[in-house]
């Protein structure tokens, strides 16, 4: 009894130390590039991140673009927009901003849209390997998500945002982020970014995020991009598709590393979250292959906060005519709102915030 005492009293002290709001990192040196490349994860930085990937999939583009919105407070606040790109005609959202107290520029990704979740997933599971990735032996890649990037307003509109606030700021860390569909597309420009601007300082850190290609790729990427967190939750179905075939382990789709898995742990009524640093294969079998990946609710909370739509129209777009002068839209209808740093648009915010936005 004494010693079952002692047990239950160690377990009460960790779960303290847990809940304290201390700050976890673990640093584990990436096997590829092991000279000078270390993946880390940060409970604190995660929590920010998770907020800009919540706020993306907002509809209000007034809201949104200057920074007023409900989820654009909290851990977020103070962020400079620089661009808003909506691709209208594939239903896509994303944008580029600067962080000061991460003194970094920060792309987030929108996710897949409220009601079209469920057909999405179900999609998901016939999806089959379907496009070789440009310049590497046997990497394959999803279309969808490769098309998503690369073949919408979405690429142009960040990497023109990206180079614009590297003129401002200087070479600062650039950290891309997302959730479900909008992670996908996170891990693609966090390598396009790599690739493309010769960016050493690019980071990638995503939620719930679906698998995008298979080993070939994933060992590429993960030299590439090796400073890359896929953050996953409990039973969330998303990152357990498309399907993983363990018995065609080249050909089937392969997460690339480091996953960070968020569940409860608990005896009883005593429970408690746990996140598990996973090895650096992608595919840990001890974290969420370890569960059945059978639950939508997992998939729109991620550290407590809501992800996904506030209503459930899908594509839906309010602006307020007063941002008509920072909208570019082509011939498809597709938009950039784009801003400076300049007094005009600091005043437009401060009089919105005073305002309300009922748009």
């Amino acid at each position: 009894m004494e010693r079952r005492g002692w047990m239950i009293l160690a377990i009460i002290i960790g779960v303290i130390s847990f809940s304290s709001g201390r700050e976890l990192k673990v640093k584990v040196m990436h096997t590829h590039q092991p000279h000078h490349h270390i993946a880390t994860y940060n409970h604190t930085l995660a929590r920010i991140l998770v907020e800009y990937a919540s706020a993306a999939y907002l509809s209000d583009l007034t809201e949104l673009f200057t920074w007023t919105c409900s989820r654009c407070d909290d851990l977020t606040k103070g962020f400079e927009m620089i661009d808003l790109i909506v691709d209208v005609k594939c239903c896509l959202q994303a944008f580029v901003g600067v962080a000061r107290d991460l003194n970094a520029i920060v792309i987030a990704f929108r996710g897949t849209q409220g009601n079209s979740i469920q057909n999405w997933v179900e999609d998901l599971y016939w999806k089959q390997l379907d496009i070789d990735y440009p310049g590497i032996d046997n990497a394959m890649v999803h279309h969808g998500f490769y098309s998503a990037y690369y073949n919408t307003t979405l690429r142009p509109g960040v990497l023109n945002a990206v180079k614009k606030a590297i003129n401002l700021y200087g070479n600062i860390n650039i950290i891309s982020t997302g959730h479900s569909m909008g992670g996908a597309m996170a891990g693609f420009c966090g390598l396009d970014l790599s690739l493309e601007l010769a960016e050493q300082n690019v980071q990638v850190m995503t939620f719930g995020q679906p698998r995008i290609g298979n080993a070939a790729f994933a060992s590429y990427y993960s030299q590439v991009v090796p400073n890359t967190i896929r953050v996953t939750h409990g039973h969330d179905i998303v990152p357990h598709l498309p399907p993983y075939y363990s018995y065609f382990p080249q050909k089937t789709y392969h997460h690339f590393p480091r996953e960070v898995w968020l569940y409860t742990r608990g005896f009883g009524s005593f429970v408690y979250p746990v996140e598990k640093v996973c090895d650096n294969s992608g595919e840990d079998p001890t974290c969420s292959r370890s569960v059945a990946g059978n639950s939508i609710l997992d998939h729109l909370t991620y550290y407590g906060v809501q992800m996904g739509c506030e209503t459930s129209g899908t594509c839906r777009i309010v602006m307020d005519p007063r941002i008509s002068a920072f909208v570019q839209e082509d011939l498809d209808g597709n938009l950039v709102l784009s801003r400076d740093l300049s007094p005009p648009i600091l005043k437009l915010n401060t009089e919105l915030a005073d305002q309300g936005s009922s748009f």
